[in-house]
């Protein structure tokens, strides 16, 4: 289940809301900020961020909730900030956890009873692909709500000749860090079926976001993704690209729209380049986008309570979570807090009973099993 559609308050370019810890995504690393997943081989054994995650079967409501640093913590502050503001029986914590990889890691160690990862992610760790490959987690976290997208898109350097997806086969093409899952859901995205054989023929450029821009201007790379949240703020990199750099939107071919919205580890979307400027015209009208989309999940032994009154309370005081930070979806309705769900991934029965009770649950989803 899917939500193509974006409604979101319009933040012009270079002039988003400053969240809790300062503008998301503006930071780079390996440590789960600007779309990384922090996938650093650490299987969070070590009990570093505290390994008594079982208080989610006790009496008290109570959270303890893997957040990877950066613009993911950003948001995980504002919900925490939320919770402390309009909820009078829930103890919210926010646990810094080494990415969406390393959380659902630490998630199964049961370092900590919930998590914000990413449906890609989800996805290998059930089909025990990528980073699951070699090192499969036992449990699997079960859906909560979304919580907000990085839509990505190509854009390409002026001058360069490429015009649509087809003329990146050859080219110098840049998709983000290696390490983060912007970069990690590109790929996949483009190695299914219908675009291999483009994909096949690029030069895929491996360096940090910092050396990014400078590479584009002094012309080692040709074209690159760029992505944020629409409607909020480009990522960092891509804001200095802009900066620096004429740029033009690289058109989707039938193909890539047919790779992305084949591909069960992302949403694809359609939004008006009038609600996500750039400062300049790369020359479109309408951006489509494939989009990872970042959600809250919960371990099975989190507290029902617990998880329903989360529920609620980014329900019923979502403007309360957007004044602290404007990238965490703005929900026009409780049905659209199920605008990451899949069928494949269990919803956490807390979360089921709050969706029940506002006419809201999908009967094509499934319910999880409780601790």
């Amino acid at each position: 289940m899917e939500n193509n559609s974006v409604n979101r308050r319009k933040f012009l370019y270079g002039t988003g809301a400053v969240g809790i810890t300062g503008l998301a995504g503006c930071s780079g690393g390996g440590d789960g900020s600007d779309g990384s997943d922090g996938s650093d081989g650490s299987d969070g054994s070590d009990g570093s961020d505290g390994s008594d995650g079982d208080d989610g079967g006790s009496e008290e409501l109570s959270l303890r909730v893997g957040t990877s640093a950066g613009g993911t913590q950003d948001v995980g502050l504002a919900v925490e900030r939320a919770v402390s503001e309009e909820s009078d029986t829930l103890s919210y914590s926010t646990i810094e956890s080494p990415g969406y990889i390393g959380t659902i890691r630490r998630m199964a160690n049961n370092q900590f009873n919930a998590g914000i990862t990413d449906n890609n992610s989800l996805n290998k760790a059930i089909d025990e692909t990528g980073a699951f490959s070699d090192q499969p987690v036992e449990r699997i976290p079960q859906y909560g709500f979304s919580a907000f997208p990085y839509s990505i898109y190509f854009i390409a350097r002026d001058g360069t000749g490429i015009e649509t997806f087809d003329d990146l086969a050859g080219a110098n093409v840049y998709p983000a860090e290696p390490g983060y899952s912007t970069r990690a859901t590109t790929l996949d995205v483009l190695s299914q079926g219908p675009t291999a054989d483009v994909y096949e023929q690029m030069n895929i450029q491996n360096m940090g976001v910092g050396d990014a821009p400078g590479a584009m201007e002094e012309g080692t790379i040709d074209a690159s993704i760029a992505y944020g949240t629409p409607g909020v703020r480009y990522t960092g990199f891509v804001q200095e690209m802009a900066s620096r750099l004429d740029l033009h939107y690289v058109e989707p071919t039938d193909a890539l729209i047919e790779s992305a919205e084949s591909f069960s580890g992302a949403g694809t979307t359609r939004t008006p380049y009038s609600e996500w400027e750039m400062p300049q015209d790369i020359g479109t009208d309408e951006v489509f986008s494939w989009d990872l989309q970042v959600l809250y999940t919960f371990n099975p032994e989190a507290n029902a309570d617990a998880v329903y009154e989360l529920c609620r309370v980014v329900d019923e005081h979502n403007d309360t979570v957007n004044e602290g930070e404007a990238q965490f979806n703005d929900f026009g309705s409780t049905p659209e807090m199920l605008g990451y769900a899949q069928e494949r991934i269990p919803v956490h029965p807390g979360a089921v009973q709050y969706y029940q009770d506002n006419d809201a649950w999908d009967d094509s989803l499934t319910e999880g099993e409780g601790a």
